[in-house]
């Protein structure tokens, strides 16, 4: 349980660096979310919503993303894993959690659900985490000049918040990054090693620099998975894309958010 209930919002600092968060604090289950690798808290806004004062929602922007979270000298994945215990432990949740991530957030939450079962009640992947080889040369080239073309618009809208204060070619990197830890040697066991119930949530349709049926090949992966691991499940195919999921079919999230919450233990 928590230490501390109250509703909380605030800077915590993580390294070098010092993260924006927000806490409605409650009774509730904890449930902390993971963003998209270049997005904000204010996307979970719906879900939040849906879920209501039924859960414990703990948010927050990872390192230079939004208005307040500060700058680092590491936005690695697993720098990214550490800041999720770095924010559990500064609002005092010492019990076990419930973990949602979309899109770069569902393979936080994938392979936090994975280290941690002692801690997670189960975990929700949206639109993210599954094994599959999409990237190679070519694709790191097209990932590379895909960032290098979106710079002047990230720069501009970089005050807003919406974009992170990171470089094109820092962007660059933690997609390239992805783009290994998504590969089945390196995924496949993190996923088969899950314990605790987790729910997918997948979209369909094309993301943003994905062309064809490319991004329809890695929800496929999922066949796989779920048949070898029982604890995972693909709770919904919906109808929106991978970039609107948390919009338009967010019942669909918090719905699965609510069945992980039933069938978990919730050590409280």
């Amino acid at each position: 349980m928590s230490t501390t209930l109250a509703p909380w919002s605030g800077m915590v600092p993580v390294e070098d660096t010092a993260l924006y968060v927000t806490d409605t604090g409650g009774e509730g289950i904890p449930v902390i979310y993971c963003n998209g690798q270049f997005a904000t808290i204010g996307y979970w806004k719906n879900v939040l919503d849906e879920l209501g004062s039924d859960f414990r929602h703990i948010n927050f922007d990872e390192r230079a993303r939004g208005k307040k979270s500060l700058k680092s000298a590491d936005y690695s994945f697993e720098a990214c894993m550490r800041d999720i215990d770095a924010v559990l432990e500064a609002r005092g949740v010492t019990g076990k959690v419930l973990i949602v991530g979309w899109s770069y957030g569902a393979f936080l939450a994938a392979t936090w659900a994975s280290r941690n079962p002692e801690r997670c009640i189960g975990a929700v992947p949206v639109e993210g985490a599954e094994p599959h080889d999409w990237l190679d040369d070519a694709m790191e080239i097209r990932i590379r000049k895909l960032f290098k073309r979106l710079a002047p618009v990230t720069a501009i809208l970089r005050p807003t918040g919406l974009t992170p204060k990171l470089s094109a070619s820092q962007q660059a990197e933690c997609n390239i990054e992805l783009g290994k830890i998504s590969r089945k040697a390196n995924l496949g066991p993190v996923l088969d090693a899950i314990t605790v119930p987790t729910r997918y949530v997948l979209a369909s349709g094309v993301s943003l620099g994905s062309k064809g049926d490319e991004q329809e090949k890695i929800r496929a992966a999922m066949g796989e998975v779920v048949e070898r691991n029982p604890n995972i499940k693909v709770f919904a195919k919906v109808a929106s894309n991978h970039d609107w999921i948390l919009k338009k079919d967010f019942k669909a999230v918090a719905d699965a958010v609510r069945e992980v919450a039933e069938l978990g233990d919730t050590g409280r």
